[in-house]
């Protein structure tokens, strides 16, 4: 058949399909992303993405190996020394990163800290891992008093800092969010992401607002959106695609509040008649599950996902492909709150599949790019190997 004109990319976010083989490196030993929420939930109701092909990758519980797999699949090793976001995400995109980005789990450096308070003439206070809703409730009525700012990080590679709109205006929390961004390009920070992280109200009722940004590290090297873009292809982000890539190689930026909407607006970009990528990431299985090491609210937005699939497959074009995979895994039962070392699934579906086999392991996340620069035509990147061949003949 010939290449296809639109290519769908669904990343999971977080959703990692049992350990890696380097995983007790990553101390990681045991980690099930998948599995784990499965027996926790006494088996998953997934069975849009069972007929796809997932238990045929390894048996999930609830979920029935297909008999006639819809897809292609297969499952992934990610390559590069990490297991966050962006190190997954720029795999995926054809990069390996030898340096991973570095997370602070004791808070940031004092020599940081010091530098963005002469910088911005604000006190910092918190400086430690912690949810950005317990946070707000333990130092917000410190920050009304004095209008010192709330720094805090996660499990990923992020300096977040918080304010009151009221206390301290918006444009001045980018211009601080700018400054601390610039501080942490130091290669002995090696920071991912700066984000700013507003929020309204008073003790005890305080809400986030929209008024997020994030400023991520560029890629260090060319991706394949970047390839995409430069040869007059569409690219669609989705959720924080846009973010994780500092705006590289995006043509087009679509903002999501969650998986749901991201749903909606991934099936509301196959409405569009466009050439090229459309690519979603779904944050909440990631940042509202796995990070608070919840299996039940996990498994339920794994069900809620599959239930939104049959929208994806039915408006999918003879000359479509849907790609549906991982950037790391966050088991919800493994010990901390961190990323877990893990294989991510992949499943590969167009409608000119009669029955869907199973592909070799990948050795690197970068076979997606590879694919998706073998289907248009566009420099390959350095890393990956495409499997566009193994899904069309």
């Amino acid at each position: 058949m010939n290449n296809f004109k639109r290519v769908f990319l669904i990343v999971m976010d977080s959703v990692g399909i049992g350990e890696a083989p380097d995983a007790e490196k990553f101390n990681d030993k045991g980690a099930d992303t998948l599995g784990h929420i499965a027996e926790h939930m006494n088996g998953l109701k997934m069975p849009h993405i069972g007929e796809l092909g997932l238990s045929n990758i390894k048996e999930i519980k609830g979920i029935e190996k297909a008999e006639k797999p819809l897809a292609h699949y297969t499952k992934m090793q990610e390559a590069s020394n990490g297991k966050d976001t962006m190190t997954g995400h720029w795999e995926i995109m054809g990069l390996y990163i030898e340096q991973p980005f570095r997370t602070f789990p004791d808070g940031f450096p004092d020599e940081l800290i010091n530098e963005l308070e002469v910088k911005s003439g604000r006190k910092i206070i918190g400086n430690k891992p912690a949810s950005g809703t317990e946070i707000l409730n333990e130092l917000g009525p410190e920050h009304l008093e004095t209008g010192a700012l709330i720094v805090y990080t996660s499990a990923d590679s992020v300096l977040q800092i918080a304010a009151h709109e009221e206390i301290v205006p918006i444009e001045e929390q980018y211009r601080i969010c700018e400054m601390a961004r610039e501080l942490t390009l130091d290669e002995k920070y090696m920071v991912g992401r700066v984000i700013a992280r507003p929020f309204l109200g008073t003790p005890g009722a305080f809400e986030r607002t929209a008024n997020r940004h994030d400023y991520a590290l560029k890629p260090f090297g060319h991706t394949v959106m970047n390839e995409l873009q430069e040869q007059k292809y569409d690219v669609i982000a989705i959720g924080k695609i846009s973010d994780i890539y500092d705006g590289e190689g995006v043509t087009e930026s679509i903002r999501t509040t969650d998986n749901e909407d991201g749903m909606t607006k991934i099936v509301e970009s196959m409405d569009k008649d466009f050439n090229g990528l459309s690519f979603l990431n779904l944050v909440d299985f990631d940042a509202k599950f796995g990070h608070r090491r919840d299996p039940e609210g996990y498994g339920k937005a794994l069900e809620a996902f599959d239930a939104r699939l049959p929208e994806v497959l039915n408006k999918l074009k003879d000359d479509d492909l849907l790609l549906i995979t991982a950037d790391h895994g966050n088991d919800p039962v493994h010990h901390g709150t961190d990323h877990t070392r893990e294989f991510v699934p992949l499943l590969a579906y167009h409608k000119g599949i009669t029955k869907g086999e199973q592909l070799p392991v990948r050795q690197t996340f970068a076979d997606i790019g590879a694919t998706i620069a073998a289907n248009f035509d566009v420099n390959a990147p350095k890393h990956g190997q495409s499997f566009l061949k193994d899904i069309t003949k």
